[in-house]
């Protein structure tokens, strides 16, 4: 469990848009607003991708209640409780939480992510050093300058359920490389 208790304390950091120490309503704000800025979006593309924004981080991130702040220890300490709960349910669960987010990240609907589209993501929450955003881009197997939304979300959901830490895990090296 160390191991992941890493990795989840990363995660926490990495979705703490605004540097602040916790996790907040701030953080979602800021980061669908940067989100359509970056991709130019407005009408009701740009309200359903705040919708979408806003739901995805009420569901799998703020598991004390909609909104609600949550601490690095509190998000770590629920995330222990379901795995250990149901490991299968856990991951269940994170293969949708990423499906979700990536949907929303995937503007074009083509099921692929490109090297801008990736920057975009990660400079929305909160990532601003784009030569390491395009490093870890990098580290996928990409084909024609896409990488499939589905090797993107098991990435994810690899570093968020994998205990072995002699599993290869490019979200991990990623983190490592300082992004």
């Amino acid at each position: 469990m160390d191991y992941l208790n890493k990795k989840w304390k990363i995660w926490y950091n990495s979705l703490d848009v605004n540097h602040d120490g916790k996790i907040s309503i701030e953080d979602v704000e800021e980061s669908r607003n940067k989100f359509t800025n970056l991709h130019e979006l407005v009408g009701d593309k740009a309200k359903g991708v705040q919708v979408n924004f806003e739901d995805w981080w009420n569901k799998y991130i703020f598991r004390t209640g909609a909104g609600k702040e949550i601490s690095e220890s509190e998000f770590v300490q629920q995330l222990t409780e379901a795995y250990k709960k149901d490991k299968a349910g856990f991951i269940k669960e994170m293969q949708a939480c990423f499906d979700c987010i990536f949907d929303v990240i995937d503007t074009n609907k083509d099921r692929t992510i490109d090297e801008d589209e990736f920057v975009y993501a990660f400079k929305a929450f909160g990532h601003e050093n784009e030569a390491l955003v395009r490093k870890a881009f990098s580290l996928y197997n990409k084909e024609n300058k896409h990488v499939p939304l589905k090797d993107i979300v098991s990435e994810w959901v690899k570093f968020v359920t994998e205990e072995d830490t002699g599993k290869k895990d490019i979200i991990m090296e990623a983190f490592k490389e300082g992004f």
